[in-house]
């Protein structure tokens, strides 16, 4: 029995978890691709291998924790013979990064449009979860005329900073948010985890937790805590441009890192061409926990009936 403790402390369940990911989006006619934009910053991507022009395209935007292959992985497939889907790895995760100080979802939102651009992808529906959603939202107000349809899973794009001091939040500064967000010991990872999910995986062992660090949480630690504090501070209501793109708004109903009362902000301040689903029995991992209820939503607005989307739904 000790051996095979040894053995398994050994191999990396994370990085073998990777791998597997890795092929199931190669089998799904993915490719992986990076492209130099330019003043050192480089995208990576994972693209069509065939795009089909009579075919709409959707990008799936990824939030912080694991790399996007982790996040999608599980309804990648459901969307691949719909869709030309693009995937991409924003600044500071899995394999794209930048020399320039910009940290704004603006920032990345552009950085994402100049690639999809230089890759023929001038219309779009688009998926964010969580910091996502703060650049599909940004995306979507930039360049109304390519981003046609929105989905924002749990992402607190309305959110103020006085909300932190006002108690909104279960983490009481910025610091603590981003110790949370960005975990660098087992106990910090179980914190996230108990953030995350309403009901956690438990008894998990210390080694396997840092297996998961070591692989997924261990680059670009100073940049992402940058990107949590400039989405964080000084941030108002006042200042969130509108869109009027048909917007889908879908919210862990106990999430315990953006609260359901964002949910409702966001859709009181798209107004009329946004609608506001929420998943019970699931935190801020939605996508994760509910992922049978989270694709339901996703292909009601974007297959079945994207054109009588009815906002009162």
């Amino acid at each position: 029995m000790f051996d095979r403790l040894k053995l398994f402390k050994c191999f990396s369940f994370t990085a073998s978890r990777d791998w597997l990911y890795r092929c199931s989006f190669s089998n799904a006619n993915l490719r992986s691709v990076s492209t130099d934009l330019g003043e050192g910053t480089l995208m990576h991507f994972w693209v069509p291998k065939f795009p089909t022009q009579s075919k709409p395209n959707l990008v799936l935007v990824h939030g912080f924790g694991a790399n996007a292959m982790w996040q999608y992985g599980e309804h990648l497939r459901h969307f691949t013979s719909r869709f030309n889907v693009y995937v991409p790895d924003l600044l500071f995760f899995g394999d794209s990064y930048t020399s320039r100080p910009e940290r704004t979802e603006s920032f990345q939102a552009s950085c994402l449009m100049d690639f999809l651009k230089m890759h023929g992808v001038h219309k779009m529906s688009l998926v964010g979860i969580s910091y996502g959603g703060f650049v599909g939202y940004s995306m979507a107000a930039q360049f109304p005329n390519v981003v046609e349809r929105l989905v924002l899973c749990c992402a607190g794009v309305c959110l103020e900073e006085k909300d932190m001091e006002n108690g909104l939040f279960r983490v009481s500064d910025l610091e603590e948010a981003a110790n949370i967000l960005m975990p660098q010991t087992p106990e910090r990872l179980r914190e996230l985890m108990r953030f995350s999910f309403v009901k956690p995986a438990r008894g998990v062992p210390s080694w396997f937790l840092s297996d998961f660090i070591d692989v997924m949480c261990s680059d670009y630690i100073e940049e992402k805590r940058e990107l949590i504090h400039n989405i964080l501070t000084g941030r108002k209501l006042s200042n969130l441009p509108k869109i009027k793109q048909p917007t889908l708004i879908v919210w862990g109903e106990q999430d315990q890192i953006f609260p359901l009362e964002l949910g409702h902000r966001l859709k009181r301040h798209i107004g009329e061409s946004a609608a506001l689903v929420t998943i019970r029995d699931a935190g801020h991992a939605v996508n994760l926990e509910k992922p049978k209820d989270f694709l339901k939503h996703l292909k009601s607005f974007l297959i079945d009936s994207p054109s009588s989307f009815s906002p009162n739904h």
